[in-house]
Parts: structure tokens; sequence; C-alpha cells
């Protein structure tokens, strides 16, 4: 059987998000749970990508001399494809401040491991 490309986003998907779950809660390396949650937001982005996919879709410009009803009827939603980029310029942001952190605290404490810095 084959699986359809939609289908396969999705699984990937939540795959993502459970890996950088197990990463962000269970590892103890500072930059490896940065990166876990990475995985949970580049999850997420694929999630909205994949739901405002369309088997057989148009890119959703109009062009001079496309009928408005059938361009209505085959263009692909624009919105989740806006939310992502919107998405990953914030994630990029954010984990650039998370990563500055991590050096400042590096260098105060020595160590990369959260149970090392937070005294347990």
């Amino acid at each position: 059987m084959i699986i359809d490309t939609q289908l396969a986003s999705l699984f990937t998907a939540v795959a993502l998000i459970i890996i950088g779950i197990f990463a962000a809660a269970f590892l103890d390396n500072l930059i490896k749970k940065v990166i876990g949650l990475a995985f949970i937001g580049d999850g997420v982005n694929l999630f909205i990508v994949s739901m405002g996919y369309k088997a057989g879709g148009i890119v959703y410009i109009y062009l001079p001399g496309m009928a408005a009803d059938w361009f209505s009827q085959n263009a692909s939603y624009p919105l989740p494809f806006a939310m992502v980029l919107t998405s990953i310029v914030i994630g990029a942001s954010t984990m650039a401040v998370m990563l500055g952190i991590i050096i400042v605290l590096y260098k105060k404490h020595g160590s990369l491991k959260a149970s090392e810095i937070l005294g347990d």
C-alpha cells in the first residue's frame, strides 16, 4: 500500500514532535534540550503545512486569463504557509536567544548539564 503525501507528512510531524518532547524532557545537556525544542517547532510547522496541502492544487497566484471560480476551487490555502513562515522567523530568533543564554550559563557554571546548573 502506498501512503499519500499528506499522511506521510502527518506521521513525520508526529515523530518530530515526539522526539523533541523526549529530548526536552529527558536529556540533561542544555544544547540537546534546545535542539529538542527546535524539533518540536519543526514538527508543528510541518503539521501546519500538511494541513494546508491540497492534492492536485495549484500555487495561489492569480494570473491573467484564469477563471475566478476555477482558481478558487484548485488553489491551495495560503494562510498555513504564511503562518509557518512567521513561525520559522520567530523560532530562529528564539533559538538564538536560548543559545546565547546557554553560553552565559556555561561561562558562569562551567557545565552544560542542567542538573549541575540547577544544583540537583
